[in-house]
């Protein structure tokens, strides 16, 4: 039995409803979507990660302000030529079809405009690119080496030795409110305001640090050393994941890098043994500035004697030229003749 107009009146009135209050529900969660949560994935989240770095910053603009428009205009430019052709080109509206198959201004249109769209995409993309090459002046360096499934930092300039960072267990997570297969038990410590370096390596299979807040993805190759770099322009935690698929575990290898003060993060230095103090030569293992200039240190000293007559004086070394000189300029002694034997003793 065919549907009343009462009854399809109804159904009617009901998806205008259903279609209202959906678009109040996405005007209504909004705002909910402008709240993103810093250094982490935002459930129901449709954007990026919110910018903690300059790199980001710029990647996002690229995304919004570049991509976005010229894909939504290719989207749309296409939508309206289908069903331009749909509705124009179908068997009712035009019985008798073209006989033709070419025509060179349309041909020439959809192959220089494309290429017109991705030249001026390139631009913009290229200067993104340099921007991540071109790494300023770094004021800490962090050596990240991937590992089947954990990562491990080490601080070469703070002599901070290698330490692993694991997954913190989930029952460790709940219990300290921070998002699971995120959080780990050692996470990166850098400070604020400070350009940090990351030397990222591998020690067995290829791995991928990615840092969303940061703007990062870079992968980690067994015997192959990798740079990239960001700044962090505010305190906090952020999180990170591998991503490169590296075995059965690689879901559990969470990266956490925790932003903190100047002080704070030379009190943490401290507490891994390290120092923020670059080395001098009072340090040094050869001794002091004056020890090594005295040559009264236990170690050698370079260019110096260190027993006979000569001790503490410094040997010209010749060179080949200087050999070829003195041989060219300075006259053979004549041979002396050999001692005569002393008589034996009667």
């Amino acid at each position: 039995m065919g549907m009343g107009k009462r009854a399809r009146g109804t159904l009617s009135g009901a998806a205008a409803s259903a279609v209202l209050t959906a678009g109040m529900a996405v005007f209504a969660a909004t705002p909910t979507w402008a709240q993103d949560l810093m250094g982490q994935p935002t459930p129901n989240g449709i954007g990026l990660q919110p910018a903690a770095a300059p790199l980001k910053h710029d990647a996002i603009w690229f995304h919004d302000i570049v991509l976005m428009p010229v894909i939504t205009f290719i989207t749309l430019l296409v939508l309206g030529l289908l069903i331009w052709i749909i509705i124009r080109y179908n068997k009712k509206s035009n019985p008798t079809p073209a006989r033709w198959s070419h025509n060179t201004l349309v041909e020439v249109i959809w192959t220089v405009l494309p290429v017109l769209i991705l030249v001026g995409i390139s631009l913009f993309s290229f200067r993104l690119l340099f921007a991540y090459h071109d790494m300023p002046r770094p004021d800490l360096t962090v050596k990240v080496t991937g590992n089947q499934w954990n990562w491990a930092y080490e601080y070469p300039d703070q002599g901070v030795a290698e330490y692993i960072s694991n997954m913190l267990p989930e029952d460790e997570a709940r219990a300290q409110n921070v998002p699971y297969r995120l959080a780990a038990d050692e996470p990166m410590v850098v400070p604020v305001g400070q350009t940090v370096r990351l030397l990222v390596t591998a020690a067995d299979v290829i791995h991928a640090l990615a840092l969303p807040a940061f703007g990062l993805k870079t992968d980690a190759v067994p015997g192959r050393i990798n740079e990239t770099w960001f700044k962090a322009e505010r305190t906090g935690v952020f999180y990170g994941q591998c991503s490169e698929l590296c075995g059965v575990d690689h879901a559990f290898m969470p990266i956490e890098i925790r932003v903190v003060t100047q002080a704070e993060f030379a009190a943490w230095v401290a507490s891994k043994g390290g120092s923020m103090t670059p080395k001098t030569a009072e340090a040094a293992p050869g001794g002091t500035t004056a020890q090594v200039a005295a040559g009264t240190t236990g170690a050698p000293v370079v260019g110096t004697a260190t027993t006979g007559a000569e001790a503490g004086a410094a040997p010209v070394v010749p060179t080949a030229q200087t050999a070829t000189t003195q041989t060219a300029t300075t006259p053979a002694a004549p041979a002396q003749p050999a001692p005569a034997a002393a008589p034996a003793a009667q």
